[in-house]
């Protein structure tokens, strides 16, 4: 399979003011356990539904081959957001089914731990992975899709700059049922326009 230039090897960190995205590693499963397990009720609404073993050390293995297969064929990077005072890992943000050629395009996705909502972490990871994905990986168009009524997710997205493009209907099994989701989506013209306005 092609595999882009910019994944033969691993790449470094992500680093911003407050946090650093990196990717996700064996030693992490402990804490990345008791953040999701303590966050359940406030992520279960907007993820798909949890397996009965969600939590444990084999499905966070399987994960991280996932994670690792993606990567290897150029169609995903999956990083942890790591507050970098403390080192405290706070949620994950990923950019998944990147595709090359005619769309150079890829959707975003991320969760974060409920003690760390609220405080602007996911923007400030969003901040870093939109240039990674615009200049190292020279994509033309991100994309993002949530249920209308994360109102915290619309709010996060458009403050990053992404604009609505529309409703896509019955889009994602979510929590066994499938919903609506509105599609947010950035080109890389309006993210480098946008920036220059500062």
């Amino acid at each position: 399979m092609f595999q882009a230039p910019f994944f033969r090897r691993d790449f470094p960190a992500l680093e911003g003011a407050r946090v650093r995205l990196r990717m996700p590693q064996l030693s992490d499963y402990a804490e990345w356990a008791t953040l999701r397990g303590e966050s359940r009720a406030f992520l279960e609404p907007w993820e798909p539904q949890w397996a009965p073993e969600e939590l444990s050390k084999h499905a966070f293995r399987q994960r991280l081959k996932r994670y690792r297969y993606e990567f290897d064929q150029g169609t995903g990077v999956s990083f942890f957001v790591i507050l970098k005072e403390g080192g405290h890992l706070a949620g994950g943000i990923s950019l998944g089914n990147i595709r090359l050629g005619v769309a150079q395009s890829a959707h975003i996705g991320y969760w974060m731990g409920e003690r760390f909502a609220g405080r602007g972490l996911m923007l400030d990871a969003l901040e870093l992975v939109i240039p990674f994905a615009f200049d190292r990986l020279r994509l033309h168009r991100l994309e993002a899709a949530c249920i209308p009524e994360n109102t915290r997710s619309v709010r996060l997205l458009e403050k990053a700059g992404f604009q609505r493009e529309g409703l896509l209907k019955s889009y994602l099994r979510i929590n066994g049922v499938w919903q609506d989701h509105f599609l947010y989506a950035l080109i890389a013209g309006q993210h480098r326009a946008r920036a220059r306005r500062g």
